[in-house]
């Protein structure tokens, strides 16, 4: 998600209700304290105590790295800022991210795993919870359980598991199923993560998993409503209509604008497109207007394609 979720993006996500809490692209962490603007700058919402979304939606901060010092270093950092909770990232499948020992890496042996959950959990002294996400592994998942009782034998106060492991990337399927054994080995919550679509991906992850929760990440932004759809239907039994274009292009024009405030209008463009690219799978229009705008530069016609009418013969 990185480079797509900032505090634009989880502003508009959370406009309507669905959302218990948002997580931050993660802050990546090396060797040394990190300074305030570079945390301002992933999580603004930090100036503003507590840290959340304009609607109230608690926003928590993700760190990643593997040096249990740095991790610690920067976590006691955080909580001056106004952090409420620090999430740690084992998950990340990136080959950047692990070639530089972060992300999923440390799945590979779950005392790192541990040893990082725990010095983030002990610099926090109990101040703000620490919470962790994992993959089914790195190459195979003979190490989940390990590294899911690992973290929970860090401090983590939950643990969002992602059905697969590095090595499979995103390809489907995300093994719900088995994230149900770590769920029954763990006195900590687990919440459920990878490939929830729609509202019956939803109801099948939860059923697979045991999980009374679940995490969405890229089926939020190819789907902007999903997080609303299955919060009224939780609350009401009812299915929403599906979310139209229309309602697609007001949220990309709306992130548009915001993001022109500051950064150069290639740049928004470019953002645009990445979360066009991620709804076009899975809604005919989307797709027709990512083919339609995939060369386009300038940011003003980019925003007219969204709305013009469509040759359909």
């Amino acid at each position: 998600m990185e480079g797509v979720i900032d505090a634009h993006a989880r502003a508009l996500l959370t406009t309507r209700p669905g959302f218990d809490w948002a997580v931050t692209e993660f802050v990546r962490v090396v060797d040394a304290r990190l300074p305030p603007r570079v945390f301002y700058k992933h999580c603004p919402e930090l100036i503003h105590a507590p840290a959340a979304t304009p609607n109230g939606t608690p926003v928590h901060l993700q760190l990643l790295g593997s040096d249990p010092e740095a991790l610690a270093a920067n976590a006691h950092q955080a909580l001056k800022l106004n952090a409420t909770c620090l999430d740690l990232n084992f998950g990340c499948p990136a080959k950047t991210v692990n070639r530089h020992d972060g992300g999923a890496s440390l799945l590979r042996d779950p005392r790192r795993v541990e040893g990082a959950v725990s010095a983030v959990h002990t610099a926090l002294a109990g101040a703000i919870p620490v919470t962790a996400k994992i993959r089914l592994g790195f190459s195979d998942r003979r190490l989940a359980l390990d590294c899911a009782k690992a973290a929970e034998a860090g401090g983590a106060a939950h643990l969002v598991v992602h059905g697969r492991t590095r090595d499979e990337g995103y390809r489907p399927p995300a093994h719900w199923e088995w994230i149900a054994r770590i769920r029954q080995a763990l006195h900590i919550p687990v919440i459920v993560n990878g490939d929830i679509w729609s509202l019956e991906d939803y109801w099948r992850a939860r059923s697979l998993s045991g999980c009374e929760d679940a995490m969405l990440g890229r089926g939020a932004l190819a789907d902007p409503l999903l997080a609303c759809r299955i919060r009224h239907w939780q609350s009401t039994g009812e299915r929403l209509p599906a979310t139209t274009w229309q309602v697609r292009a007001e949220i990309l024009t709306a992130y548009a604008a915001l993001q022109r405030i500051t950064l150069p209008e290639r740049v928004v463009v470019s953002l645009l497109k990445q979360w066009l690219n991620h709804m076009r799978a899975r809604h005919e229009q989307a797709g027709q207007r990512f083919t339609l705008l995939r060369r386009v530069t300038q940011l003003d016609s980019f925003l007219e394609g969204l709305t013009t009418t469509l040759d359909t013969a």
